[in-house]
């Protein structure tokens, strides 16, 4: 069993909810600690180190549970098997250099960083009732002597850190910890004082890089080595230890300027718009920011009722963090892969594991957060979990995740929360999120500001085009994604993007992580009654491609109307624009219509149709264009490995291979376009019927294309959007500079939303086709000019590229 680190540590504390019989206890000492007025320095609790410890265990193994519920037998199954096979192949002789085979030698950091993983697996199952090696004395003793001959041989505190510091900093100690947690009443004291100073070396404290000690930890990375900090605190009984880790997420030491529980404005961190941002620049609500989540309720569940108990106030941040960050990125309780960075090459971390610990940590955080805020999780968890039966939780979950998902399950007074619908422009870390009551639309944009892609350390080798306006569609197929996507598509093919399709070398192979950003400022858009959106991005070739593009989006009720624009490139190289790329599985046959005539479903089937006006696939949805246009089609199996796209220490993929089908839809610009465009139109879910009626009747009339502006109306709705890409006029409005507008007539009414996405300007005039009498209501950054084409003045510098509204009438 050889899970990725952050699946690794979500399945095993960071974000475990307790047992059903203890969990009772939580909820109570974590309520009673909320209701305290205690600053961040903490007050005298009842909870003392050996309760602390239990709790501790609890969150590890679940504590007593319920021996006849079938989901728990499985889960006491699936931990048997993975800790069976990891004792079958333990090596236990005398003269061993290595604890398993394929981690040898031990001193490498990845092979000791994974045994201390593959150990804690060992010790959970020796400390869970059920299990074949629950209670044994061999297996305890061979833990303990496993964890001394780590240490004495490759992790002590006379090591020098090589390689990943992240082994040395939290991989390895978060799991030593644990272990040393669960064999607590076995371990020599001499060994538990080696394990604590070891922890002491390689993670004094959370808030500072050991390696780099002027690096101030900040995020996902600060909760982890807080968690740690405190289980050393408690296995030390040293309360210095458990106040520093309890503080450090306040960060007391640098004053908050690193607090998890607070909004920032640039770097890593929670903003108020619902990003969240990881190593800078990378768009890690889905990996990062669950890690952040899980721990700290880890943290504040662990120290609930003592004197170390985490009462800042400001952790109302983490709390509205659940509705504003978390659930619009999860889509019946799978994480969207738009922020989930190069863990998407991680074969053992699909969206459907890390949204099932996303919830696992929203569920623990429950346990002590105020009810208007828990019973509103409850019922969106309770949703999740009903609605997902391609992946289901309590297939995922482990022993102390299972009992408060179950509790929730069982409780007829909480409802399951509906789809999370509206739309949701995340402007800080670029990424666009349309949801409608059948299905989600994501855009994965970039700029200057936030990168097209991370990769590193083996991982997401093939992530080129990620970021350059990748567009997935959510519906009620939940494996679209988790189904052996990723190792078989076409990378060059990814849904939404315009690509050159020059051949590309492998990314991150070396040690480390890095980021790619373009050279763009357009990237984001404007969202009108969190029900409508203009996104738009410019697209900027990376060295040694000189692509240029200008995209748009139009977000509506039933309706995705993608643009392009002013598609130029000149290195003789073939461009493509991409209207689809579906998973349709092992052996989908789903047929693919175009202009009524249904199309062959053999593999290997390609044609390209001339004149093209609508297209649909069974199951998925319609595609229409308005202008017609040269439709590209393909029909195709493709194998591939998860090894091809991630080689890393202990995420690398198999070399197994992976088939699936796909269809394809796509516009060919030709070789070295000028002034290139396309328009398209998706209808997720629309039957071939509704698609056909929908190419004839035109609902939405686009009104300019080119690369000053793009713009489409609905008249049904009074609704005209327009991007603007420089000073012009279309559609009858006239925008200083580059904008995103959407304008909405309705009644005597007119409301007007603007933003500036390319964060290039201070003020951005709009002047309105409408006549104005008043204004009603106006963010304070609008000021208008009333008349019969009455103009907004719109003070968009230093809003980051956040909408403004105004209704006037």
């Amino acid at each position: 069993m050889n899970l990725s680190r952050r699946t690794l540590l979500a399945a095993t504390g960071a974000t475990a909810a307790v047992a059903a019989t203890s969990a009772t206890t939580l909820v109570a000492t974590a309520g009673a600690a909320q209701a305290q007025p205690v600053a961040a320095g903490g007050t005298t609790g009842t909870v003392g180190f050996d309760a602390l410890l239990q709790r501790a265990e609890t969150l590890l193994t679940g504590g007593a549970f319920d021996s006849s519920d079938p989901d728990v037998v499985a889960a006491v199954a699936t931990l048997d098997t993975a800790a069976k096979e990891l004792w079958e192949t333990l090596d236990r002789s005398a003269g061993r250099t290595a604890l398993w085979p394929d981690l040898s030698p031990v001193t490498d950091p990845g092979n000791f960083g994974q045994s201390y993983t593959r150990l804690r697996t060992l010790a959970t199952a020796w400390a869970t009732p059920g299990t074949s090696l629950a209670g044994g004395a061999e297996t305890a003793d061979a833990l303990v002597a496993a964890l001394r001959f780590t240490y004495d041989t490759a992790y002590n505190p006379a090591k020098r850190e090589t390689g990943n510091w992240w082994f040395w900093e939290i991989g390895a100690p978060r799991a030593l910890m644990d272990c040393s947690v669960l064999l607590r009443g076995r371990l020599p004291a001499t060994d538990l004082t080696d394990y604590l100073a070891v922890v002491d070396r390689f993670c004094p404290n959370a808030d500072r890089r050991t390696n780099s000690p002027t690096l101030a930890e900040t995020g996902a990375n600060r909760t982890d080595k807080a968690v740690i900090v405190a289980l050393r605190g408690l296995l030390g009984q040293d309360a210095a230890k458990l106040a520093s880790a309890r503080d450090a997420l306040s960060d007391v030491r640098d004053s908050g300027r690193n607090s998890l529980f607070r909004y920032t404005g640039s770097g890593d961190g929670f903003y108020e718009d619902g990003s969240f941002v990881q190593h800078d620049v990378v768009a890690y609500t889905g990996t990062y920011g669950t890690v952040l989540l899980g721990g700290t309720a880890y943290l504040l569940s662990l120290l609930a009722g003592s004197e170390w108990a985490v009462a800042d106030p400001q952790v109302s941040v983490m709390y509205e963090a659940v509705e504003r960050t978390f659930s619009p990125m999860v889509f019946d309780g799978l994480m969207m892969d738009a922020v989930r960075g190069r863990a998407i090459s991680r074969e053992r971390a699909g969206d459907h594991r890390d949204g099932a610990a996303t919830v696992a940590a929203i569920l623990l955080l429950a346990t002590g957060a105020p009810a208007a805020y828990a019973d509103r999780w409850r019922a969106l968890a309770k949703g999740w979990l009903t609605r997902n039966r391609i992946t289901p939780f309590t297939a995922l979950a482990t022993l102390p995740q299972l009992a408060l998902a179950k509790a929730v399950l069982g409780d007829r007074s909480i409802p399951a929360g509906a789809r999370t619908t509206g739309h949701f422009v995340f402007a800080d870390m670029d990424r666009v999120v349309h949801r409608q009551p059948r299905w989600a639309c994501t855009l994965s944009l970039s700029s200057k500001r936030i990168s097209a892609y991370e990769a590193g350390n083996g991982e997401n080798l093939h992530g080129w085009y990620t970021g350059d306006g990748m567009t997935y569609l959510y519906d009620d197929d939940l494996g679209q994604f988790n189904n052996g996507f990723w190792p078989t598509v076409d990378p060059y093919r990814l849904p939404g993007t315009t690509v050159d399709t020059r051949k590309r070398t492998d990314l991150g192979t070396g040690a480390g992580t890095s980021t790619y950003r373009p050279t763009n400022a357009v990237a984001g858009g404007a969202v009108l009654h969190d029900r409508y959106g203009a996104s738009a991005m410019e697209l900027i070739g990376p060295s040694g491609s000189t692509l240029r593009a200008r995209k748009s989006w139009f977000l509506l009720d039933n309706a995705v109307i993608a643009l392009g624009a002013g598609i130029t490139a000149s290195d003789g190289r073939t461009i493509e624009t991409v209207v689809e790329n579906r998973n349709l599985g092992t052996d989908g046959t789903q047929r693919l219509t175009v202009d009524g005539v249904p199309q062959p479903t053999d593999q290997g089937w390609t044609k390209e149709f001339g004149h093209a006006r609508w297209a649909h696939v069974d199951g998925v949805g319609g595609y229409v264009f308005p202008d017609t246009t040269a439709l590209q089609a393909l029909r195709e199996e493709r194998t591939g490995t998860w090894r091809a796209l991630n080689t890393g220490a202990d995420t690398g993929g198999s070399t197994d291979p992976v088939t699936r089908r796909y269809v394809t839809l796509w516009v060919d610009h030709g070789v070295s376009p000028t002034d290139a465009g396309y328009a398209y139109v998706l209808l997720p879910g629309a039957s071939a019927v509704a698609t056909a009626v929908w190419s004839q009747s035109r609902p939405v009339r686009i009104v300019a294309n080119d690369a000053t502006a793009q713009a489409v109306e609905v008249r049904r709705q009074g609704l005209t959007a327009v991007n603007f890409w420089a000073a012009a006029t279309a559609a009858g409005i006239t925008a200083s500079g580059p904008a995103s507008v959407l304008v909405q007539r309705r009644d005597e009414q007119l409301t007007v939303a603007v933003a500036d996405p390319s964060r290039t300007q201070t003020t951005v005039t709009v002047e309105l086709p409408f006549p104005v009498s008043r204004v009603v209501t106006a963010d304070p950054t609008v000021s208008v000019t009333p008349g019969r084409r009455p103009v907004l003045t719109v003070t968009v510098g230093g809003s980051r590229g956040h909408t403004h509204t105004a209704t006037l009438s």
